[in-house]
C-alpha cells in the first residue's frame, strides 16, 4: 500500500501551536485518500515552532497530488492554529512542498496547492480552476471595502481590530496598542509626570529639556543645539521627516510679493532675486493645503491655531539651502507682512516655528498616514480580493502589506477617530485631519509615488545642483533595486506582454486599486489596467517602494527631529503674527505647546519610531510563498544589491556630523506596520 511521509511546520509566534486535532486528506489525480489523522501517541502535536512528521498510508496509488486539505477539529477548548507549510515525500521520493502560512479558527479547514506559482492560464485542471475561483469567492466575502470619511481611500471594513480576518491581525494586540504604547513611551522618557499638565506654559526654551531625552551625539541632541540656524532649518527640507515638499521656484507666485532689495542681504551672487530664480537657485515649499483648515478645539480651555505659510529658501555658494524670507498667510497684505533673516531675532525665529509646525502637519497626515498607510492599504485589501495565494504577484507583494491593515484599522480605532489620541496635542486634531486629506486626494497621482517622476517633478533630480539631498540619492538607489527585482520576476512568470494583458486576475486586481483606492479619478494617473511587462514591473516597484521605502523615509526620522518641540511643535497657541518687531520670547513660549500636549507628542513621535519586535527588513522573506530556484536566485542578487546599498550608505555618512541612514536597506522594514 503506498505510504507518504507527511511534514507539517507551525508557526513560532505566540500561540501558534494548537491541542485541536487535526486531519489531513489527500487529493490527486487519480483518486483521494480517507481522512488520517495526525496524531502521534504520548507526544504533543503542533506545539508553537515545531515541525512534526507522519506517515500517511493510503489504499490505492492517488496518481499526481494536486490538493492537500487540512482540517482541524475541536479538542477541548477551540484552539487557533497557525500552519506554516507542509511537505510531502511520495512513495517514488518526490518532495512536494505546500505552503500555507495562515490561521485555522475554530473547526477551520483549508486545501493547499504545490507551492508553484501559477496564473490562471496554467491551470487546465477542473478543481484547480474551482480551488482558485472559491479561494477568491471566500476572500472578497472577508475583505469587504468601506468609506471610513468621505473623500477618503476606501479601507477595510472593520470596526475594529478584532474583526479583521485573523490572518491579517497582529499576533499579539497589545503590542499595536496606541494608548498603552503611548502611556510606556512617556514612562520610558521619565516625562509621566507632565502629561497631565495642560494649560501650562514652558518658561523657556531651556526648559523643555525638563521633558528631552539626552542621548549624545545623535541628530535629536544635534536638532536641539542647532535647530535655531537658518542652515539646520533649511537642511530639515531635504533630508528631515518630510522630504518630498521642497520645489525648485521657477517663477516668483504674485501672492508672495517678495523683491530684491527685501533679500538682497541674503544672495551671494550679486544678482537680482529674479536672476537667482532663473539660474535654479531659488526654491519655495507652500503649505497652501493647510488654507482654511478648522484648527483643533476639543479642549474649550486652550485656544489653538494653525498657517498656511510660503518659505522661500536659497542656495547659498556652499550649495547649502536657507530661507531668505516667510509669509505666515496665503493672501499678502500688511497684516500678512514677509518675515525675513533681516528682522529682529525673535520675527524671523517665530517665522520658522510656524513654518516647522505647518510642516510637521502636513508630514503627519499627509506625506506618512495618506501617501504610505493608506495607500499601502488599499493595494493590500485589493491584493486578498482579486490575486489567488497560487499568483505569482499575490506570493511577491504579500510580505510587503504584512501587518498594514491591521496597524491602519488600529489607528482609525484609537488614534485618528473622533476623541483619539491624535486630538490630545495636535492642532489638526478634532477633523482638520481629516479635511486635509480630503484635499490633499487631488495630488495623490501615480506619478507622484513613482519616486524618479516625483524628484523631477519637484526640479530636484540634479545631484551636481544639490548635492545634499540624500534622501533623493538613496532612494534612487533603492527604487533601482527594487525595479531590478521586480522585472525579474516578471520575466519569469510572463513570458509576453499578450500573457500580462491576459491575466485577468491582475488586471482585476488594478481595477480594484482605481476604482476603490483612488475613487475612480480619471485625473489620479492610475492604470485600470497594465498592457507589458515593463508596466507591470514599474507598478510593482511602486507598491513595494512606498510600502518599505518610503515608509521607512518619514517614519523612522520622527524622533530624531520632532522630538525638541520648538522644531516641530503639533500645536500652537497664539494666532501668527501680523506685525513686525513685536515678538519676544515670553511670546514664542506661550505660543509653543503647553507641558501636557508636550509630552504627548513626545510619546507618539517614540513610539512610532521604534521598529516592531521580529521586524522583517527590506529582501527578508522568511515565509517561503516561492518555491521555485528562479525566483529564489532573484531574491539572493535582490538581498545582494540592498547590501551593496548598505554599504555605499555607511561610507558616506562616516564623514557626517549628521548622517542620513532612513533609506539604509537594513533600516527599511518590508512594510508598514508602525
Amino acid at each position: 500500500m503506498p505510504s507518504y511521509t507527511v511534514t507539517v511546520a507551525t508557526g513560532s509566534q505566540w500561540f501558534a501551536g494548537t491541542d485541536d486535532y487535526i486531519y489531513l486528506s489527500l487529493l490527486g489525480s487519480a483518486g483521494c485518500s480517507e481522512k488520517h489523522l495526525l496524531d502521534k501517541p504520548f507526544y504533543n502535536d503542533f506545539e508553537r515552532g515545531a515541525v512534526d512528521s507522519y506517515d500517511v498510508t493510503v489504499d490505492e496509488e492517488l496518481g499526481e497530488i494536486q490538493l492537500v486539505k487540512i482540517e482541524k477539529r475541536k479538542y477541548w477548548l477551540h484552539d487557533d492554529w497557525y500552519l506554516k507549510y507542509i511537505t510531502l515525500k511520495t512513495p517514488h521520493g518526490d518532495y512536494i512542498e505546500f505552503p500555507c502560512y495562515r490561521w485555522l479558527t475554530g473547526d477551520g479547514e483549508v486545501l493547499l496547492r504545490d507551492g508553484r506559482a501559477k496564473l490562471a492560464r496554467d491551470d487546465q485542471i477542473h478543481i484547480l480552476k474551482q480551488h482558485r475561483r472559491k479561494e477568491l469567492e471566500t476572500r472578497q466575502k472577508q475583505y469587504r471595502w468601506m468609506e471610513w470619511n468621505p473623500g477618503f481611500p476606501l479601507s477595510i471594513d472593520a470596526k475594529c481590530h478584532k474583526d479583521l480576518p485573523r490572518d491579517i491581525q497582529f499576533d499579539s494586540e497589545k503590542g499595536v496598542d496606541f494608548v498603552l504604547n503611548y502611556s510606556k513611551a512617556m514612562e520610558n522618557l521619565f516625562i509621566n509626570r507632565f502629561m497631565h499638565m495642560f494649560q501650562s506654559s514652558w518658561n523657556d526654551f531651556a526648559d523643555f529639556e525638563k521633558i528631552f531625552v539626552k542621548i549624545s551625539n545623535t541628530i535629536s541632541e544635534r536638532v536641539m543645539n542647532h535647530w535655531q540656524e537658518d542652515l539646520m532649518f533649511g537642511y530639515q527640507f531635504l533630508n528631515g521627516c518630510n522630504p518630498v515638499l521642497i520645489r525648485r521656484c521657477t517663477e516668483l507666485p504674485e501672492k508672495l510679493p517678495v523683491t530684491t532689495e527685501m533679500v538682497e542681504c541674503s544672495l551671494e551672487r550679486q544678482l537680482s532675486l529674479e536672476q537667482e530664480v532663473q539660474q535654479g537657485n531659488i526654491f519655495i515649499v507652500d503649505f497652501e493645503l493647510l488654507d482654511g483648515i478648522d484648527a483643533n478645539k476639543t479642549d474649550p480651555c486652550t485656544l489653538q491655531f494653525l498657517a498656511a505659510p510660503i518659505c522661500l529658501l536659497y542656495k547659498n555658494l556652499a550649495n547649502k539651502i536657507v530661507p531668505i524670507a516667510i509669509q505666515l498667510n496665503q493672501i499678502p497684505g500688511d497684516e500678512n507682512p514677509i518675515f525675513l533673516p533681516s528682522d529682529a531675532k525673535y520675527d524671523w525665529l517665530l517665522a520658522k516655528i510656524w513654518v516647522r509646525s505647518s510642516d510637521f502637519h502636513v508630514h503627519q497626515t499627509i506625506t506618512h498616514l495618506l501617501r504610505t498607510h493608506l495607500v499601502s492599504e488599499v493595494f493590500g485589501i485589493a491584493m486578498y480580493r482579486q490575486l489567488p495565494a497560487v499568483h505569482p504577484i499575490f506570493k511577491l507583494l504579500v510580505a510587503h502589506v504584512r501587518f498594514t491593515i491591521a496597524i491602519n484599522t488600529k489607528a482609525r480605532e484609537q488614534l485618528i477617530c473622533e476623541c483619539g489620541l491624535f486630538d490630545k496635542a495636535n492642532a489638526t486634531g478634532g477633523g482638520g485631519h481629516v479635511q486635509m486629506v480630503q484635499r490633499a486626494m487631488k495630488d495623490l497621482t501615480y506619478a507622484s509615488l513613482c519616486f524618479p517622476e516625483a524628484i523631477k517633478a519637484r526640479g530636484m533630480e540634479s545631484k551636481e545642483d544639490i548635492p545634499y539631498y540624500f534622501y533623493r540619492d538613496d532612494g534612487l538607489l533603492v527604487w533601482e533595486a527594487i525595479r531590478m527585482f521586480t522585472a525579474e520576476v516578471v520575466g519569469i512568470y510572463y513570458e509576453s506582454d499578450q500573457v500580462v494583458e491576459e491575466d485577468l486576475e491582475l488586471q482585476d486586481f488594478l481595477n480594484d486599486v482605481y476604482v476603490y483606492g483612488m475613487r475612480g479619478r480619471k485625473s489620479s494617473g492610475f492604470p485600470k489596467s497594465v498592457k507589458s511587462r515593463e508596466q507591470l514591473s514599474e507598478y510593482l516597484t511602486v507598491v513595494i517602494f512606498t510600502a518599505s521605502a518610503q515608509h521607512a523615509a518619514v517614519n523612522f526620522g520622527q524622533y530624531d527631529w520632532c522630538s525638541w518641540i520648538p522644531n516641530a511643535p503639533p500645536t500652537m497657541r497664539a494666532p501668527p503674527p501680523t506685525a513686525k518687531g513685536v515678538v519676544t520670547i515670553e511670546q514664542i513660549v506661550d505660543t509653543l505647546p503647553d507641558r501636557g500636549r508636550s509630552c504627548w507628542h513626545l510619546g507618539a513621535v517614540w513610539a512610532l519610531s521604534q521598529f516592531q519586535e521580529n521586524e522583517l527588513f527590506l529582501g527578508m522573506y522568511p515565509e517561503e510563498h516561492f518555491i521555485e530556484k528562479p525566483v529564489k536566485e532573484a531574491m539572493a542578487r535582490f538581498r545582494k544589491n540592498l547590501e551593496a546599498i548598505v554599504s555605499v550608505i555607511a561610507e558616506r555618512n562616516k564623514k557626517k556630523q549628521l548622517p542620513y541612514y532612513y533609506l539604509s536597506p537594513d533600516r527599511i522594514p518590508n512594510s508598514v506596520a508602525i
